[in-house]
């Protein structure tokens, strides 16, 4: 891998380079108007989405690491998030081809905007610098430190042997935590092209097997964030190009913050011991297992879809039933020959219903991280052919099925009801989406959802209902989440070919609409529109 780029002025575009200077002082400075301010001239300047995205990611990479995911604060264990700044890269990236023209930076305007925010989580979580953690907060800090640097960038390590026992050895080094050296070793790893899909892969694996094993009662969790910060590096180091400078910068900010602990497998482990035992056959004892077997490689291969019936099946025992029915279920479903990769869709299906019944705007932290897993399986089954995927698909199973006992034990879980308006027989299609766009910006989720149901009864056109939630996503800031769904949710619209694949646009329409806002959530949009002269998103 190339060194890391260090700024402007070794990145070929010095005509922008004091734009880019200022853009990092005022991110530096925690300024979100004048970070955005700055990038309006970017955008007048017609600078290149990538080359800015680039830069971005290049300024807050250092800042956005923290020592361990946990901290005991005076007896209390409390949860110090992963990093949005990159998350919200990685959507802007995919939003900026979902939007129309006129809005196409957009996207990555909000993510200018979240990043002062962003930095420095830490010393957010001790209520020492202002940002993302503390913008609830009466008291907010004063005379802040700088943002703090809690894992330096490294040099590679070069080891010998074949490449498989040197992804295992990275990734013995992620599990006991070894931050340091798992990512000494993975940069000497990227910088073989030969192999370089290979661990890119292992990097997405190692991100998807680190998921908790409850969720109820928990206020700590990783939720996933290990398997999105990785997805997040490798789109983004491919956009900018891995042979590049820029790329190093993505990896320092994703790939090394898998080792950082805490690190949850125990469900991955079940996993494991349910393929050897229901689907190999095998007999579990003392005995070590290891790789994968014949058996399962060959049900990877499979493609047929589960008829309608098999998957409302799976879907009412991952929504209503307790565990294990839905591990049950799910090995019938493989061993009758249905595709791995078909069923992925159809835990998709059932964590967007989720979404859906989902109403209280401040219980959407599992319902959103847990469908935001399940997209990111699907993209890793289909960009890498990696030996032990059909495993993962019992840790979205398990996931999805906490997702829904935790909604419904927390009095979240609302009855499925959805009818379209009688007002809609009188409308045009084109009306009735300038009807669910309002709706979603008045946050009136299961509205938006009737009326989408009625644009898809009349049978309106699925690229413009996609086009008008990825945009209306786009405009709501001030948290990432909101980009990152619509983003998501509208990829596997385009995607989910399955009976019920609607439910995943209601998703889209009820999270975009009723998940937590903060503040003015229009401010950032409205300003962008302002600058650079786009009339419909100044109203």
């Amino acid at each position: 891998m190339p060194k890391a780029a260090t700024g402007s002025n070794g990145k070929g575009h010095n005509q922008a380079g004091p734009l880019y200077a200022k853009l990092e002082e005022r991110i530096m400075a925690r300024d979100s108007k004048g970070a955005s301010d700055v990038y309006y001239d970017l955008v007048r300047a017609k600078r290149p989405f990538k080359e800015i995205m680039g830069e971005a990611v290049r300024i807050h990479a250092p800042y956005t690491h923290v020592p361990y995911h946990q901290r005991i604060d005076d007896g209390y264990p409390n949860f110090v998030n992963n990093d949005h700044c990159l998350l919200s890269a990685r959507a802007a990236l995919n939003l900026h081809k979902m939007v129309p023209g006129e809005a196409k930076m957009l996207p990555l305007a909000q993510t200018i905007w979240y990043i002062p925010t962003g930095l420095d989580i830490w010393n957010q979580k001790l209520n020492k610098a202002p940002g993302h953690y503390t913008r609830g907060s009466d008291v907010q800090p004063k005379n802040p430190p700088k943002p703090a640097i809690y894992w330096a960038d490294q040099k590679p390590l070069h080891e010998k042997g074949p490449v498989h026992e040197r992804l295992n050895t990275w990734l013995q080094l992620v599990e006991r935590g070894e931050v340091i050296n798992a990512y000494r070793v993975f940069l000497g790893l990227m910088e073989e092209k030969s192999h370089r899909k290979e661990v890119l892969a292992e990097l997405a694996f190692a991100g998807l097997i680190d998921v908790q094993d409850r969720v109820l009662f928990n206020r700590s969790y990783t939720t996933g964030h290990k398997s999105f910060r990785a997805r997040a590096t490798i789109e983004i180091g491919a956009a900018l190009g891995w042979d590049t400078p820029e790329s190093h910068n993505a990896i320092y900010a994703g790939a090394l913050d898998i080792a950082v602990g805490p690190r949850w497998y125990s469900t991955y482990e079940s996993a494991c011991v349910i393929v050897k035992s229901l689907i190999d056959g095998e007999r579990i004892g003392a005995s070590a297992f290891s790789g994968t077997s014949e058996i399962e490689r060959g049900y990877l291969k499979n493609t047929t879809p589960p008829t309608e019936a098999e998957a409302a099946e799976l879907i009412d025992a991952l929504i209503n039933q307790a565990e294990p029915a839905h591990i049950y279920v799910l090995v019938k479903l493989i061993k009758a020959g249905r595709g791995p990769r078909q069923l992925v869709d159809v835990i998709q299906r059932a964590a967007a219903q989720v979404l859906v019944r989902t109403n209280d705007s401040n219980n959407f932290s599992i319902p959103q991280h847990c469908y935001e897993y399940c997209n990111t399986l699907g993209w890793f089954y289909d960009t890498f052919d990696h030996p032990r995927r059909l495993k993962l698909l019992f840790l979205a199973a398990a996931y999805v099925n906490r997702d829904a006992w935790h909604q419904r034990d927390t009095k979240d879980l609302a009855k499925l009801s959805i009818k379209a308006p009688r007002a809609a027989a009188k409308k045009s299609n084109d009306q009735i989406l300038k009807h669910i766009e309002a709706a979603m910006l008045a946050f009136k989720g299961p509205e938006g959802v009737d009326w989408a149901r009625a644009y898809l009864d009349a049978d309106g056109d699925k690229a413009a209902l996609r086009q008008c939630i990825a945009l209306t996503a786009a405009r709501i800031g001030n948290d990432p989440h909101n980009q990152e769904l619509g983003q998501l949710t509208m990829e596997d619209y385009a995607k989910n070919d399955g009976p019920g694949r609607d439910m995943v646009a209601f998703a889209g329409i009820q999270h975009t609409a009723c998940h937590r806002k903060y503040g003015d959530v229009l401010e950032a949009s409205r300003r962008f529109g302002y600058a650079v002269g786009v009339e419909s998103l100044v109203h």
